[in-house]
């Protein structure tokens, strides 16, 4: 058996410069030369594997190997479940249904923007990321908010901010699935750490949202707004990840959110209705906005004229907010029903095919594995759609349209998940990882400040939460194995780090302005974006030294 070499090059700092090359490489070409993230990530993997062969003498058939086994884990790990997230989102666009859905949650926002604000941004928003992910969020909900008054500019800030805490668990876990591929944690261990991390991020978020549209005044009257959104969501985000697993976190955190905001405003609403910047509107327009199919944007909605206190009214919108729903009732039903910690399901494992090396650190066997499992969590989301579809009845000819619009949507991000685990699996088994990791643990006790800023980098140059866990995820455990961390703290800190950083990712920043006034104007976005994510950093920091200082024990497997 192969058995890794720490110090290839004889110099500690050249073989830390080397292990960085595969790395620097693909962030170059992402963020510098802003190639295609396909194109970089099969050159960044034609790097890793030629220095795994010819600096850490790796060797070639296990390394190919290594690469095989990863790049299949990746697509049947990580594609599978995007795959079948997309087809079941572009199955609600294409029938109409996601049109109605929207429609329903602006006609009860009513015309306060703190208020719709939240409704849109908070709760809406992470529904789209827990479904969808890679940046649908900001070119979704930005238009609608520009539509009821909000600046392009501060319309994208708002919907990137309010995207932070549900990115972790985006594209239904993906980068949670990703995490524990490289890391070999089970993946509801890691869901539970980074569930517990998420939790008090999203205490923040709320507060900077209102107070962005409205300015300190309205963030003064609208303050119990900011307790319940951030703390509704908690309560729908924290048992799932906690007890469930990775894969429905964001919906329900989304479905509590909305539904006991929409309670908690039929108690209580701001005094002084406020627009955008903080304007006070007049009193009766705080009315449910009723949306106006064709508007242009940016043009005001008009008011409902259906009496609240209207029994048969009251009858009908819980049909449509039925309705509205439904099909995200039924992904949570099935999801949560075959991949609970009840079900066996997923873990039913046809074949497994794996190559081993002896780790230079812990002088134990690591494996680079892949395992086929028929019934995982993307198979759940297929059984999902089939029984979405049967209750949507869409045609032959919608059908085809929803597997060809998916596939031209996707068909660089399929072969991104193949080439960046082939590529993330060579670097672990060839002990360029451990290399590197060995380096970051003589930073000391202090590499707990450094762990989410390494993830925040990450995914600000790749753009994507997915990819960061995959590449510095085995680094992360190592590096706290080796300073005597609790285990799962830096991996999670790694992935929480990156939810942070997706405001300033040119590439998710691309996705987010192509539906606004401000195409191929990322730059200025990220500008306009880098303070406040700046500002939610130094939170997570925080957050981290408590995980690590004063419950340590949150974060042991």
């Amino acid at each position: 058996m192969f058995a890794q070499i720490l110090n290839p090059t004889g110099s500690l700092g050249l073989t830390v410069v080397a292990a960085l090359v595969p790395l620097a490489a693909l962030l170059l070409l992402l963020a510098v030369f802003r190639m295609t993230a396909w194109l970089a990530t099969l050159i960044g993997s034609l790097v890793t594997v030629a220095l795994a062969v010819l600096v850490w003498r790796a060797p070639l058939a296990g390394t190919l190997k290594a690469y095989l086994y990863g790049a299949l884990q990746g697509t049947w790990v990580i594609d599978w479940i995007t795959f079948w997230g997309l087809v079941i989102f572009n199955t609600l666009v294409l029938t109409g249904t996601f049109d109605r859905f929207k429609n329903w949650i602006l006609a009860e926002a009513t015309a306060d923007i703190r208020v719709q604000t939240i409704l849109l941004a908070w709760s809406f928003g992470a529904l789209l990321e827990g479904l969808v992910g890679f940046g649908y969020p900001w070119s979704v909900v930005a238009p609608i908010l520009v539509g009821i008054g909000i600046s392009d500019l501060e319309a994208i800030r708002v919907a990137a901010l309010a995207n932070n805490a549900p990115v972790s668990y985006g594209a239904l876990g993906a980068p949670i699935l990703a995490l524990a591929t490289v890391t070999q944690f089970d993946p509801l261990v890691l869901s539970a750490s980074v569930g517990k991390l998420v939790a008090v991020l999203a205490l923040l978020p709320p507060w900077i949202l209102i107070y962005l549209v409205s300015g300190r005044q309205g963030l003064k009257e609208a303050w119990p707004l900011a307790v319940v959104a951030s703390l509704s969501y908690v309560a729908g985000q924290y048992p799932v990840s906690q007890w469930v697993g990775p894969f429905l976190p964001d919906l329900t955190g989304s479905l509590v959110s909305f539904w006991v905001l929409y309670a908690f405003l039929r108690l209580w609403r701001p005094r002084v209705v406020r627009g955008f910047g903080g304007v006070p509107l007049a009193r009766d327009a705080d009315a449910p906005v009723a949306v106006v199919a064709g508007s242009a944007p940016g043009a005001a909605p008009g008011t409902a004229a259906v009496d609240p206190a209207d029994p048969p009214a009251a009858r009908s919108r819980a049909r449509e907010a039925l309705g509205a729903w439904l099909p995200y009732i039924v992904l949570i039903v099935v999801v949560v029903a075959w991949t609970g910690p009840w079900s066996h399901l997923p873990s039913l494992a046809l074949f497994k095919l794996s190559t081993s090396a002896i780790s230079s650190v812990t002088q134990k066997e690591v494996a680079a594995a892949f395992a086929f499992t028929p019934l995982n969590g993307g198979t759940a989301i297929l059984a999902s759609w089939l029984v979405i579809t049967a209750i949507l009845r869409p045609s032959g000819r919608t059908l085809g349209q929803v597997f060809a619009r998916t596939f031209r949507q996707m068909w660089g991000a399929l072969l991104v998940a193949f080439f960046i685990f082939g590529l993330a699996y060579v670097f672990n088994y060839s002990g360029m990882a451990a290399s590197l990791a060995f380096s970051f643990s003589k930073v000391g006790p202090a590499f707990v400040l450094l762990a989410p800023v390494l993830g925040w980098v990450g995914v600000a140059l790749s753009g994507s939460n997915t990819s960061t866990n995959a590449m510095f995820g085995q680094i992360q455990a190592v590096a706290g194995n080796l300073l005597r961390f609790p285990p799962l703290l830096l991996p999670s800190l790694n992935s929480v780090g990156s939810e942070i950083g997706k405001p300033v990712a040119p590439q998710t920043a691309s996705v987010g302005v192509s539906t606004s006034r401000l195409v191929r104007n990322e730059g200025e976005v990220i500008r306009h974006n880098l303070g406040w994510t700046v500002v939610l950093l130094a939170y997570l920091i925080l957050i981290g030294l408590f995980f690590r200082y004063v419950v340590p024990g949150a974060m042991q497997p």
